[in-house]
């Protein structure tokens, strides 16, 4: 089983710096990849609170914001030559498709094959607004915008006809590095403990990311994965699973997952100020040694 860690770098304790240091002793320790999530506002006021979090906000320091991933996987591709980069998650729904397919296959490329896509629909309505997308349709366009994304990527000629994006005959280059069976690609991460997550892991999915989940959890949600999957001629063999456990690791929570089948774990770093990063790490790399 395979561990990479989960953070959202957030101003202002996530200095270049601080980002550059990080990044050079992943690189070198035992951790697979750093997975970063995605708000591009926050909202004193919301309609549906943050999941993550018992008072329903997302913890980021007074006057701070999370940091654009894709701009904080490009610096961090320039100090790395080996971590691989996650998003936990892509908010697809909120996204231009064609311009977040050029994003990542450059990341691709330039990090010569190191990016994993994670996606999902989100759950804040007020930035999906803000962005200027309608809400009760996230789910569908998120199908529609990964249809058509695959599609730049691996289609010399690329075009696509649906109810919420059109894309006439257009070619998209570089293309990913990484393939997915015969084409280039990148692969799909789908986030989410829902029907319409599990049915999109099944349509679109290289693998399924459930997160801040115990052991029962995590065999509850697979048992409705396996379901959704059968129905289309696949299983879990021809996916992974990645998972953010909740609480604090220890060696038998590791075992726990490790025997459930769990192909990569998850860890979130719980606080990114530099003097308790270091704290973090050295703690996590005594577990998993």
């Amino acid at each position: 089983m395979k561990i990479g860690l989960c953070t959202a770098f957030t101003s202002p304790n996530c200095t270049p710096d601080v980002i550059m240091k990080l990044g050079c002793r992943l690189d070198s320790a035992n951790i697979d990849s750093i997975w970063m999530g995605e708000h591009v506002v926050l909202f004193d006021q919301m309609e549906f609170p943050y999941p993550g979090n018992k008072d329903g906000k997302i913890p980021v320091p007074e006057g701070g914001g999370m940091l654009d991933p894709v701009a904080a996987i490009g610096f961090l591709a320039s100090c790395t030559s080996k971590l691989r980069f996650g998003t936990g998650i892509t908010l697809v729904p909120q996204r231009n498709p064609v311009y977040t397919a050029k994003e990542f296959a450059t990341l691709d490329w330039l990090t010569n094959g190191r990016i994993d896509f994670g996606v999902g629909v989100g759950w804040c309505k007020e930035e999906v607004l803000a962005c200027g997308y309608s809400w009760q349709d996230r789910g569908a366009r998120c199908d529609e915008y990964l249809e058509v994304m695959q599609r730049l990527w691996g289609d010399e000629l690329a075009s696509f006809e649906g109810e919420h994006f059109t894309l006439p005959g257009c070619r998209m280059d570089p293309k990913p590095v990484q393939k997915i069976g015969q084409k280039s690609g990148l692969p799909i991460f789908v986030g989410g403990l829902s029907k319409p997550a599990y049915r999109r892991t099944a349509r679109f999915g290289s693998g399924w990311y459930g997160f801040a989940l115990n052991a029962a959890l995590t065999v509850r949600a697979l048992a409705e994965l396996d379901a959704e999957l059968i129905k289309v001629g696949r299983s879990r063999q021809d996916i992974e699973i990645l998972i953010t456990p909740s609480g604090r690791l220890t060696a038998d929570k590791l075992r726990q997952f490790e025997d459930l089948g769990v192909d990569r774990l998850i860890l979130p770093l719980r606080s990114e100020k530099p003097d308790l990063l270091e704290q973090q790490l050295d703690e996590i790399e005594t577990v998993i040694s």
